[in-house]
């Protein structure tokens, strides 16, 4: 009889293991460029607005883990492609039907209000997941808050029209807008206690972000 308790219980790990996601050190994290910080840092009170034009505060941060780009819907190659990265992990989460699936949040943040209005925000976000949030405030309020998390970003003036067609850049005329954005590509990981935990630098693989966030949550 304990003979077949114990080759339950071995069965048991066994299947166990086979069926939870492999977790990531955080050596192995700092290999694929996720960096964890020391300490996870206090994030001082803030107020944007979603692309509903609902408050996005601190208190929106809380309970889920957010993985938070900033970047412009202007952006001709790395934004897209790190929005889509992340649009990906997403919908292999729910796919799988990942314990953890509801406690992954994607959020854009615009470096650009200035042309990303809620009407144009929010399509892009959604697109890549309709789970995600466009994130729009003025310029001051964007920075003190990209500022927080690592992040830079600033408006670089283009000049004659050669530079605007490589740049890739349109205003919603579909003109060839006279400015684009310089910004950090770090996507940033904010904790369930709303604490900036760490970030992802380019570039960016769906496996690292869909391992690491399993790999936060269920240590967390």
């Amino acid at each position: 009889m304990l003979c077949g308790v114990f080759i339950t219980l071995v069965v048991g790990l066994f299947v166990y293991r086979t069926v939870q996601p492999p977790q990531l050190s955080e050596e192995q994290m700092r290999e694929k460029g996720v960096f964890m910080l020391p300490v996870p840092r206090d994030i001082s009170p803030f107020e944007l607005s979603d692309h509903y034009g609902t408050p996005f505060d601190n208190s929106r941060l809380l309970g889920k883990w957010t993985f938070m780009y900033f970047g412009f819907t202007n952006c001709p190659d790395i934004c897209p492609t790190s929005m889509s990265v992340l649009g990906q992990v997403d919908q292999q989460l729910r796919t799988a039907g990942d314990q953890y699936a509801d406690q992954f949040q994607g959020v854009l943040v615009t470096v650009d209000p200035e042309r990303d209005t809620v009407d144009r925000l929010g399509p892009y976000a959604t697109a890549f997941s309709p789970h995600f949030f466009g994130v729009l405030g003025d310029i001051a309020s964007t920075f003190v808050l990209a500022q927080q998390l690592n992040v830079a970003f600033a408006k670089v003036p283009l000049s004659g029209d050669e530079d605007n067609a490589d740049s890739g850049a349109q205003d919603p005329a579909g003109e060839a807008a006279g400015y684009t954005m310089d910004h950090t590509g770090n996507i940033v990981i904010i904790n369930p206690k709303g604490h900036y935990h760490g970030f992802i630098k380019l570039p960016h693989e769906a496996e690292t972000i869909r391992l690491t966030f399993q790999s936060l949550a269920a240590r967390f």
